[in-house]
C-alpha cells in the first residue's frame, strides 16, 4: 500500500472487512496437499487424509500481553506458536491455522500489516497454511483467537490419559526462562514510565526475553522421539506451569507422581536472573508458566533410547494414584504440591 510523505496511518475503515483480509493476507501461500480452497470464499475446504487435530485459543490485550513492550509482529508469531504447540502435543502434525482478530479504532492497517507479517513468518517456520479467520471491531483493545488444525494417524495420537505408575516423568528443553523474560519486561517498563527518556539495555536477557515475547512450539522434540522410535504413553504443553501441567497429566491419567527438585532443567540465566529477584528457581519453575515445552510419560524400557539426549531430561516417574503427587526436594524432604500457576506468582 502507498503510503504518502507524511508517514500517516491508514485507517481500517478505508479498506473495509473485506479488501482488508485481502490485503492481509496476499502474501500467503498454500503449502498443504490437504489444503483445497483456503482464505477467498465462504469456508475453507480440506481433505485430510488422517484423523484431524482442532485447538483453539485467544490472546486478550491487558490479560495475555502488554503492547507497552510487546512489538507486534511477535504477538502475531506467538499467537499462531501457542496454538501449533497444542497440536504437537498431541502428537500431531500441524497443518493449518485460522485467524480471527477484534480491534479498537486506535489501530490501523499498518498496526494490522504488523501483525500478520508475525503469523505470516509462523507459517513459513512450521509449514502451515493460513485457511481463514475473520476481523471486526472491537470497543476496546486488542483480542487474536487463532484455531489450528493438525494430523496423525490413529495409533500415534497421544492423550493425557495414558500414563502407568513407574512411567518416566520427561520434559523437553529447560524451563522457567519465559515467565523470567516477562519479569524483565514488567520491571523495565515501571522504569521507563518514570523516566520516558531511558533506554534500557537488554542484551544480558536476550534468552529470557525471547523465551517470553517469541516462544518456539517443540516440533523438533515431536521429530527427535520419532526418530528415537519412542512413542509417549502421554503429553502436555508447558503453557500453565509444570506444577499445573503434571497435575493435569496425573488426573487424566488416574496416576501420582513423584518430582525430583535436582532434576529440574535450568539454563544459567534462569539461575542467575532469580537470585537478581530474589526468587525461588523451583517455584518458578512449578508455576511460572509459558514455556511450551513437551511434559510426557515414557516407559522405562524406552530409557536408553533417550538417556543422555541433551533436549530431554527425566524428571521423576508416576506412581499409583493413592500415593498422590510430591516434589521430593534436594534435601529430600517429600511436599505434597498443588497447582499454583504463573497468575499466583505475580501475586507473590
Amino acid at each position: 500500500m502507498a503510503k504518502d510523505t507524511k508517514n500517516t496511518k491508514t485507517p481500517i475503515s478505508e479498506l473495509g472487512e473485506f479488501g482488508l483480509i485481502d490485503h492481509l493476507t496476499k502474501e500467503f501461500r498454500i503449502a498443504r496437499s490437504s489444503t483445497v480452497k483456503a482464505v477467498g470464499d465462504d469456508a475453507a475446504v480440506l481433505h485430510p487424509k488422517q484423523h484431524q487435530v482442532i485447538t483453539t485459543d485467544i490472546l486478550i490485550e491487558g490479560v495475555h500481553f502488554d503492547l507497552a513492550y510487546t512489538p507486534l509482529q511477535h504477538l502475531g508469531y506467538k499467537s499462531v506458536v501457542v496454538n501449533l504447540s497444542d497440536v504437537h502435543a498431541m502428537n500431531a502434525v500441524a497443518k493449518q491455522i485460522t485467524v480471527s482478530i477484534a480491534c479498537s479504532n486506535r489501530f490501523t492497517v499498518e498496526a494490522l500489516e504488523e501483525i500478520y507479517k508475525g503469523i505470516h513468518k509462523a507459517c513459513k517456520v512450521y509449514n502451515v497454511d493460513l485457511i481463514g479467520g475473520d476481523t471486526t471491531s472491537s470497543t476496546r483493545g486488542l483480542v487474536i483467537s487463532v484455531t489450528a488444525i493438525g494430523e496423525s494417524e490413529e495409533e500415534n495420537i497421544t492423550y493425557r490419559s495414558g500414563a502407568e505408575p513407574n512411567d518416566l516423568l520427561v520434559v523437553s528443553g529447560d524451563l522457567g526462562g519465559a515467565f523470567l523474560g516477562l519479569k524483565v519486561l514488567e520491571r523495565e517498563n515501571e522504569v521507563f514510565k518514570v523516566n520516558p527518556r531511558s533506554q534500557p539495555d537488554l542484551s544480558e536477557y536476550t534468552y529470557l526475553i525471547e523465551r517470553q515475547l517469541k516462544p518456539e512450539a517443540r516440533k523438533d522434540v515431536q521429530e527427535l522421539l520419532k526418530k528415537l522410535e519412542v512413542l509417549p504413553k502421554a503429553m502436555i504443553d508447558i503453557s500453565d506451569g509444570l506444577s499445573s501441567e503434571l497435575m493435569h497429566l496425573c488426573k487424566q491419567s488416574r496416576v501420582g507422581a513423584n518430582l525430583f527438585e535436582e532434576k529440574l532443567p535450568l539454563d544459567p540465566k534462569v539461575t542467575s536472573t532469580c537470585e537478581e529477584f530474589e526468587l525461588d528457581s523451583t517455584t518458578v519453575v512449578l508455576n511460572g508458566g509459558e514455556d511450551y515445552e513437551l511434559l510426557f510419560a515414557l516407559d522405562q524400557k524406552d530409557y536408553d533410547k533417550i538417556k543422555g539426549n541433551p533436549h530431554l531430561t527425566v524428571i521423576g516417574h508416576f506412581t499409583e494414584a493413592n500415593e498422590g503427587i510430591h516434589l521430593i526436594t534436594r534435601a529430600n524432604t517429600k511436599i505434597p504440591m498443588k497447582a499454583r500457576g504463573w497468575q499466583a506468582m505475580e501475586e507473590e
